[in-house]
């Protein structure tokens, strides 16, 4: 019915009624069950019939802005050793794999030294350190289980086992058959409790080594990375989230486990599960598996803020690629009143081929291979309204810059029409009814708005709350935002190629 509804609609053309946007949208609706153990960990659990799977999300409120000077990239890394086991999983000999980790990180902290020395560090104490905490963490593997979590799950037919680190917080997932469900309950509370930060420092290097994929050789990301450091010059919105390659290169294990020990207490987290569950039986195993953990200290948000911006900011990044260009402009956080117009402003500029600037970049005058418009880099703090533009060559970045402030002039004057509003409203019906038929994708959304937003309803209120913009909003927060002073606009350009016959 819910289908048949909403292709009435796109058919009809109907304006969207007043009363209609105040309605719960489909999410709100949703028989999600609540359960929050004395500890404070919270779960939500949502029973769906179908395909006898369950679909596992654990959001901790532990992102990238939460580490301090030192430590970057350090949650990102502890990512990747939640999976490295615990004193069961992943070794032959615990004791004696313990018995190892002072020795190793004696050597660490001997090369973080030397490697802090920068310019006068001497390399060949650097190499001979580098080798031999190599070879020490070689030894220690001799009791290393290696991918044990991982066979484990697999032989039990999990799916989409992964984690992934933004900004504002972390989240592991994997889905099980219905019938292997308390597995989940076992292994999860396990490498809660007792994680061992096993192969730390060869794992370090594996960080390092993403980074160097994602950024440093990656044109979109060094650029992206330049950008919100120009964008930000007090908040951590602006630190990069894979880490700063020095931070990343001489972290420790005693740091980690700190980080560790601040934000990964069971009332920093959320965990959603949906599928073929009982939820009576899912209360039991929460309280046997995980209401004796003691809790941690409660998160503590981010007190830096962002001081006004008093005049445009314009960086070049040179890089032998074809060039790119974002422009940022400072907005309030997700929950801030303005924030559903600014999402449906950029709907109305980049949400489709019809879009204003979509149909004039791309489908019409062939200017850019896309052009997006979105809120990044989080959604707890004030962040950027950020559009990222390709250019079809031979035209350069600025054809694309020059398009968005035309339009974004024109949307401080001319508020959108009847058929763009009524665009943007069938989209937002589209994406309301579209999020909540994938169980994985829902379990995503369920934690991520319960972490981030303190009720697993308000990322679907958000819904009802954009069908509630009225073109008035979106003419006021376009003239509200969206001035020169309050700009910072990054192009990736190639270097300057030697004149010919010239040597150096």
């Amino acid at each position: 019915m819910r289908h048949r509804s909403l292709a009435a609609l796109l058919a009809l053309g109907l304006a969207a009624q007043p009363l209609a946007a105040q309605e719960p949208s489909p999410g709100e609706r949703l028989p999600v069950v609540k359960y929050v153990l004395p500890n404070g960990m919270t779960f939500l659990f949502l029973r769906r019939e179908g395909a006898p799977t369950v679909s596992f999300v654990t959001q901790f409120r532990a992102g990238g802005v939460d580490e301090w000077t030192g430590i970057s990239g350090t949650a990102h890394l502890f990512e990747h050793m939640l999976f490295k086991g615990t004193p069961t999983l992943g070794t032959r000999d615990y004791a004696a794999e313990q018995r190892m980790f002072p020795r190793i990180d004696a050597v660490a902290d001997s090369l973080t030294a030397e490697f802090r020395k920068g310019g006068a560090a001497d390399s060949i104490t650097l190499r001979r350190l580098r080798d031999r905490l190599h070879q020490l963490e070689d030894s220690a593997r001799q009791y290393v289980v290696s991918n044990e979590l991982d066979r484990v799950l697999t032989r039990n037919g999990a799916v989409r086992l992964n984690a992934s680190t933004f900004s504002d917080g972390t989240n592991y997932f994997f889905a099980l058959p219905s019938n292997r469900s308390e597995l989940w309950f076992v292994l999860e509370a396990d490498r809660i409790r007792n994680p061992v930060l096993r192969e730390f420092y060869s794992e370090r290097d594996v960080v390092m080594e993403e980074r160097r994929l994602r950024v440093e050789t990656q044109p979109f990301g060094m650029l992206s990375e330049e950008f919100l450091q120009a964008a930000f010059r007090a908040h951590p919105y602006g630190r990069p989230v894979v880490g700063v390659a020095s931070e990343i290169q001489t972290v420790s294990r005693n740091a980690a486990n700190e980080y560790f020990h601040r934000f990964y207490g069971p009332n920093n987290s959320v965990v959603a599960i949906v599928g073929d569950i009982d939820t009576t039986q899912l209360k039991r195993w929460a309280d046997q598996f995980f209401a004796s953990i003691p809790s941690g200290a409660p998160h503590q948000p981010v007190v830096t803020q962002e001081p006004p911006q008093r005049g445009e900011r314009r960086i070049e990044v040179e890089y032998d690629a074809n060039p790119l260009v974002m422009i940022g402009y400072h907005v309030p956080n997700a929950m801030h009143p303005d924030s559903r117009a600014l999402v449906m402003l950029a709907n109305l500029l980049t949400g489709g081929r019809t879009a204003r600037l979509t149909s004039r970049l791309v489908v019409r005058d062939h200017i850019a291979v896309s052009i997006n418009a979105g809120n990044q880099p989080g959604s707890r703090y004030p962040r950027l309204f950020t559009f990222t533009g390709v250019p079809i060559a031979p035209h350069p970045t600025q054809e694309i810059e020059a398009a968005v402030y035309e339009e974004l002039e024109r949307a401080q004057r001319e508020p959108p029409t009847d058929y763009e509003m009524q665009r943007m409203r069938n989209q937002v019906e589209a994406g309301s009814i579209g999020r909540i038929e994938n169980a994985f994708s829902l379990a995503l959304q369920m934690a991520s708005s319960e972490a981030l937003y303190d009720d697993w309803r308000q990322s679907f209120r958000f819904d009802a709350a954009n069908l509630a913009v009225t073109p008035e909003d979106i003419l006021r927060v376009a003239r509200t935002y969206f001035s020169r002073n309050n700009r910072t606009v990054a192009t990736l350009v190639r270097p300057a190629r030697p004149a010919a016959g010239r040597t150096n």
